[in-house]
């Protein structure tokens, strides 16, 4: 059986001393570049692939200097500090420039953590909203690549119809899951934390260039939790806190169907007047 497109994305080839191959997936096409989340989540694959890691993702920070470009990369993950529980990590993606030589399109760092049973609790409750089978799939007529891979259901908040400048709230719910069946994990829940399109297209209903400067994911669900949820649905809502000077930031919460929380995110993003 292939693996599956998401899997084929994000594949990694070592090459020795932290260092991997990868190369960019046409099926996470966006409209410059890759996806941002399959962006992240390969940058998250080359540390879970390293033969030094200790424990489990608890954060991921991605920083997007440049927008890569087809072909070829190299992906660097490197434990700069461990612990008796946690472990540090720096990563780097460079391509081949122009001119021919090695340049940073992204970098990023990396908590993981050697987590223990101890007292638990989520003190942000999922919204009451209807359930996935009561919610319309929604497709969105898009030359965009990466759109095809997720099957979302919007609850509130959808891409307008109408782009009239009429728009009032920038908060989205939409229910959303890989479009071909595969089960959660720790790379796929770092992508999903991405799906939310502008929050500026929204909040305005004006379509302007706009793209993620830097995004944080902070891991609330380990690989056991993930994997409960396999091919199941996940709530996910995002709303911006401020638009100011070119920049917006954007907070994203998602659920698994049982209402608990497997991740939360932030990030900061570039949009053009």
């Amino acid at each position: 059986m292939n693996p599956h497109v998401f899997d084929q994305a994000i594949a990694l080839t070592p090459t020795g001393d932290g260092h991997y191959a990868g190369a960019i997936s046409p099926a996470y096409a966006n409209m410059v570049g890759p996806f941002g989340g399959v962006t992240a989540a390969t940058a998250l694959n080359a540390v879970m692939l390293h033969p030094a890691l200790l424990g489990e993702p608890l954060s991921l920070t991605v920083n997007f200097c440049a927008a890569l470009a087809d072909g070829p990369f190299t992906v660097s993950a490197q434990p700069v500090r461990t612990n008796r529980s946690t472990q540090h990590w720096v990563v780097a993606i460079t391509q081949a420039g122009a001119g021919g030589e090695d340049e940073t399109v992204v970098t990023a760092s990396v908590v993981t953590a050697a987590r223990r049973s101890t007292w638990s609790v989520d003190d942000e409750p999922m919204p009451v909203v209807p359930m996935p089978g009561d919610v319309p799939p929604y497709t969105v007529p898009s030359p965009v690549e990466w759109l095809r891979r997720y099957e979302m259901r919007p609850v509130e908040g959808a891409i307008p119809h109408t782009w009239d400048g009429s728009g009032s709230d920038s908060q989205t719910r939409l229910w959303m899951r890989d479009a071909v069946p595969r089960s959660l994990d720790l790379c796929g829940l770092a992508a999903l934390a991405d799906v939310f399109f502008p929050r500026v297209w929204l909040r305005r209903a004006t379509r302007v260039p706009a793209g993620t400067v830097s995004m944080t994911v902070y891991f609330h669900a380990g690989s056991a939790q993930l994997a409960e949820v396999g091919h199941g649905w996940v709530l996910g809502q995002a709303r911006a806190q401020a638009f100011r000077n070119g920049f917006f930031d954007q907070t994203a919460l998602l659920w698994n169907e049982e209402g608990h929380l497997l991740c939360s995110s932030h990030q900061v993003v570039y949009y053009k007047e």
